[in-house]
């Protein structure tokens, strides 16, 4: 298969973030003057090697068209799903007219602003030259235990082979497309990009990412993000 050094991005926007307990969508809370996606964003906009990002957002969302980023020229809007895998299926779909089915998709989450350039730098440069992507993600260092519905352990999982997924994941246009097709036609929900290409039989590879590269999730959180503006300041 040729190389293709052509890479989009696909933030998934789409979620409103109950469980942050936020009156608006955790996405558009404000730290260090800016909203959370737009820092997101800011880490992929002035790349050179990045086409366009698109963005999924919900039907009802008002708080995009306000952002002064939302009209960037690099910027492409779609509608999103109810379900994270709708959002980045729409988002694959509102690329269709303008990528090759070779070139590379980042997927990356709205609400995980702490990703740095060295490490982007070192997932794409990793990356390019597998056959069919992957995720950056972190070993498992503590105990891992399962649970029954009780919340009673059943048993430890041996953590030599367990990893915490993160994002950007990257994948093959046309591959992960496909991927995302089959499991929608098969009513299966995947909770992220790896899941779906594992189910058509893909190995992502998995590269260590960094502790900083946090999901935005609880209002603790804010905290983790500006400490960590303050350092890259």
């Amino acid at each position: 298969m040729p190389k293709s050094n052509r890479y989009w991005v696909v933030i998934p926007a789409a979620g409103i973030g109950q469980r942050m307990g936020s009156d608006i969508p955790k996405q558009y809370i404000s730290v260090c003057g800016k909203t959370i996606i737009e820092h997101t964003i800011e880490n992929f906009i002035d790349r050179n090697d990045i086409e366009s990002i698109c963005v999924a957002i919900s039907k009802s969302d008002h708080y995009w068209p306000t952002l002064p980023i939302s009209r960037n020229a690099k910027i492409i809007t779609v509608i999103g799903g109810t379900e994270r895998c709708e959002s980045v299926y729409n988002g694959l779909c509102g690329l269709k007219d303008r990528v090759d089915n070779n070139d590379w998709v980042l997927v990356h989450d709205a609400v995980r602003p702490c990703i740095t350039k060295s490490i982007i730098d070192q997932f794409i440069s990793v990356l390019n030259c597998h056959d069919v992507g992957g995720v950056l993600a972190l070993p498992c260092f503590e105990t891992m235990k399962k649970a029954n519905k009780e919340n009673e352990i059943e048993e430890t999982v041996d953590r030599e082979f367990i990893w915490h997924a993160q994002t950007p994941q990257m994948f093959k246009y046309r591959k992960l497309l496909t991927a995302i097709e089959k499991t929608m036609n098969e009513n299966i929900t995947v909770t992220d990009e790896a899941m779906a290409m594992e189910l058509s039989n893909y190995k992502p590879m998995l590269i260590q990412g960094h502790r900083d590269n946090i999901k935005i999730t609880h209002i603790s959180d804010l905290k983790h993000l500006e400490l960590f503006l303050g350092k890259e300041t």
